[in-house]
C-alpha cells in the first residue's frame, strides 16, 4: 500500500476536509489513506450485486472477530460474548441510559475524548472527572482520587478510554488490575471504549481479560478509516449484563448493507495492510516528535498507542484556545482544542498525523511559524 499518495478529499462530503482551500485539516480522528485493497474489493462486489435491503449478522462476522482479538490480543471468547451494533458511542449512549439513573455519576479519566462529556451530560448524568497526573511528558492515574470517586453512593459507571484518546496512553496490566479491584469493592459498571486499540506500538491489554463483568466495545473505524460504515462490537461476558445489553441496543443493532462486509475483510484479510500501516505512523509519530522538540519549545506527550499526538503548550500559553485559533486563522493548520478533552486538556493540542509524510512536513512547517509568530504577538 502506497501510504504517500495524496487524496484531493474536498468536495467528497468529507467532516475533516470541510474546509477552505487553503487550510490544511490534522484535526478529526479520521485518516487520510484509501482502506485496504481486501475492504475495497469486498464493497465493490456488494454494489455490483446492487440491492441494499435489511441485513442480518452472520456467523461469519463474529468468528472473525474471535480469532482477530485471539491472534492479536491474547483475548478467547465465545461467539456469544460479542454483540454487533452500529456505533462506539451510540452503543455508550445506550448503555448509561441502561445502567445507570438520571443523575447519577458517570467517572471519566480526563482529560479524555471529548463526546464522553455530551453523551452523559445529554442523558441527564452527571461526568465526574477522575483528573489523569501529568509528568514527565506522560499521565498516570490518581487512584486515591478514583477511589474517593467511586465510593460515592452516586457513581455507578467508570467510563474508560484505552487506549487512551488524546494522550495515546495504554494502560498497564497492573493498572488495569487495580482498577477492577476499586470498581467491584464500589459495585461500579466498568465500561471500556477500546475503539483505538489495534493503531499501537506495544500490546495492550483488553479491560475484558481482566475483568469479565465488564464491557468493551471495540470497532474497526479508527484502525481500518472506516468511521463512515458505522459497525462496532460489544464484547460483554457476563450472561445478565449480556442480556441487559441486548434490550438496550436494539434500535441500533442492525446493520447497514456495507458494514459486515466492510468488517469481515478488515479482520480477515487486512492484517498485512493494518502492519504496514502502524509502520507508517511510527515513523510518522518519531519524524513529529522530533521535529517539534527540535524546533519549538513545545513537547509531545509519550503515548504508545492511536495516529494522535497530545502537544504540550505550557511553555507559551496557559489555554491553547487562543493558540489553536492563531493556527488555523494565520497559517490555515485546524488541529484539535486540547480545552475540550478538559483534565489539563487547556495546555495542549491534539495534531492527527495519519496523513502522507508531505502532508505532514507541511502541517509541522506550519505549526513551527505559528510557534514563532505567536510568541511575538
Amino acid at each position: 500500500m502506497n501510504f504517500d499518495k495524496k487524496y484531493n478529499r474536498f468536495n467528497t462530503n468529507s467532516l475533516k476536509w470541510n474546509v477552505k482551500k487553503d487550510e490544511l485539516a490534522m484535526w478529526v480522528a479520521d485518516m487520510d489513506f484509501q482502506c485496504s485493497p481486501a475492504i475495497k474489493e469486498a464493497l465493490l462486489k456488494k454494489v455490483e450485486f446492487g440491492i441494499f435491503g435489511y441485513e442480518i449478522v452472520p456467523k461469519s462476522y463474529y468468528k472473525c472477530i474471535l480469532q482477530w482479538l485471539e491472534n492479536r490480543h491474547n483475548l478467547r471468547l465465545k461467539s456469544k460474548d460479542l454483540l454487533f451494533c452500529k456505533g462506539v458511542m451510540p452503543a455508550i449512549s445506550a448503555l448509561i441510559r441502561t445502567f445507570s439513573n438520571i443523575a447519577d455519576n458517570v467517572i471519566v479519566q480526563s482529560p479524555v475524548y471529548h463526546v464522553f462529556y455530551s453523551c452523559i451530560e445529554n442523558n441527564g448524568r452527571k461526568a465526574i472527572e477522575n483528573k489523569l497526573l501529568y509528568k514527565n511528558q506522560k499521565y498516570e492515574i490518581d487512584f486515591k482520587n478514583l477511589e474517593e470517586l467511586l465510593s460515592l453512593p452516586e457513581s455507578t459507571i467508570l467510563l474508560m478510554c484505552n487506549p487512551h484518546n488524546p494522550s495515546g496512553k495504554i494502560y498497564t496490566a497492573q493498572e488495569l488490575e487495580k482498577i477492577s479491584e476499586l470498581c467491584k469493592k464500589y459495585h461500579v459498571l466498568l465500561i471500556s471504549d477500546e475503539i483505538h486499540c489495534d493503531i499501537s506500538q506495544k500490546a495492550y491489554t483488553p479491560f475484558s481479560l481482566i475483568n469479565k463483568d465488564s464491557i468493551s466495545l471495540i470497532s474497526p473505524s479508527k484502525s481500518f478509516n472506516l468511521a463512515g460504515l458505522h459497525a462496532a462490537t460489544i464484547i460483554v461476558q457476563n450472561e445478565n449484563i449480556r442480556n441487559k445489553v441486548k434490550k438496550a441496543i436494539t434500535e441500533i443493532a442492525q446493520p447497514n448493507s456495507f458494514a459486515i462486509e466492510a468488517s469481515i475483510a478488515a479482520y480477515k484479510d487486512s492484517q498485512q495492510w493494518l502492519e504496514d500501516l502502524n509502520s507508517y505512523i511510527n515513523e510518522n509519530k518519531k519524524i513529529a516528535k522530533n521535529f517539534i522538540e527540535k524546533n519549538t519549545s513545545l513537547k509531545v506527550a509519550n503515548g504508545e498507542a492511536t495516529y494522535l499526538l497530545w502537544v504540550d503548550c505550557e511553555s507559551i500559553c496557559e489555554n491553547t484556545d487562543d493558540f489553536c485559533d492563531f493556527l488555523r486563522e494565520k497559517h490555515k493548520l485546524y488541529i484539535s482544542k486540547g480545552s475540550i478533552y478538559k483534565g489539563n486538556g487547556n495546555k495542549f493540542i491534539r495534531i492527527n498525523i495519519a496523513c502522507p509524510k508531505d502532508v505532514l512536513l507541511e502541517g509541522l512547517k506550519r505549526l513551527k511559524e505559528a510557534y514563532i509568530n505567536f510568541k511575538k504577538s
